[in-house]
C-alpha cells in the first residue's frame, strides 16, 4: 500500500518545469513561509506574557519533536528513502538521511497544533500547509507515505505533550 500511494503521488515529478518547480516550492521553501507566519503571529502579540507562552509552546513541541523523538527513532530504525529501494522521479537531492519519520512533518505538525492551541484558524492553515508540504515531498521523491503519517503523529504527540506540561504547571 504504500509503494502504491508513493508511486500514485510520484508520477507527478518529472512531467514539466511548472509542476516540478511547485512541487519543489511546496516540498521545500515553503517551509520558510510558514516559519516567518509563526513568528510575525508571536511577534504581532500584545502582551508580553503571551508572547513568551506561544513562542515556548511552539519552540520546545518543534524541537521535542524533530529534535529529540525523530533523532532517536532514525538512530535506532534505519529506513531507507524511496529513491534508495527503487525507481523515483527525485526532484530533490540533498536528502541522505534516513526517511522515517519525516523530519519536515514532525516540525510542522507539532508548529501547527502549537500554534492552533492560541489561534485555531492560523493553526488550521499551518496544519493545512503541513500536509501539502508532506504531500509534496512524497512527489518529489524523498518520503514514503508512512514517513509522513509517522511524522504527523508524532509532531501533533509532542505538542500536546508540550501543551498538557505547561497547564500542568500553571495549575
Amino acid at each position: 500500500m504504500n509503494q502504491i500511494i508513493f508511486n500514485y503521488f510520484n508520477n507527478f515529478a518529472g512531467r514539466n518545469f511548472l509542476s516540478d518547480a511547485a512541487i519543489l516550492f511546496f516540498a521545500d521553501y515553503s517551509a520558510y513561509f510558514w516559519v516567518a507566519v509563526v513568528l510575525a503571529f508571536i511577534v504581532w502579540q500584545k502582551d508580553n506574557r503571551q508572547r513568551l507562552k506561544i513562542f515556548l509552546t511552539a519552540a520546545l513541541s518543534v524541537f521535542l519533536s524533530r529534535g529529540i523523538v525523530t533523532e532517536v527513532i532514525r538512530h535506532f530504525y534505519h529506513h531507507a528513502r524511496p529513491f534508495i529501494n527503487g525507481h523515483a522521479n527525485l526532484l530533490i537531492f540533498n536528502e541522505t538521511s534516513y526517511s522515517f519519520p519525516s523530519g519536515h512533518a514532525t516540525f510542522f505538525f507539532a508548529l501547527a497544533l502549537a500554534i492552533y492551541f492560541f489561534n485555531k484558524k492560523l493553526g488550521v492553515w499551518i496544519f493545512i500547509g503541513a500536509l501539502v508540504m508532506g504531500i509534496a515531498r512524497i512527489m518529489a521523491g524523498v518520503h514514503w507515505p508512512t514517513d509522513i503519517l509517522g511524522g504527523m503523529i508524532i509532531g501533533l504527540l509532542c505538542a500536546w505533550a508540550v501543551k498538557d506540561l505547561f497547564d500542568k504547571f500553571k495549575k
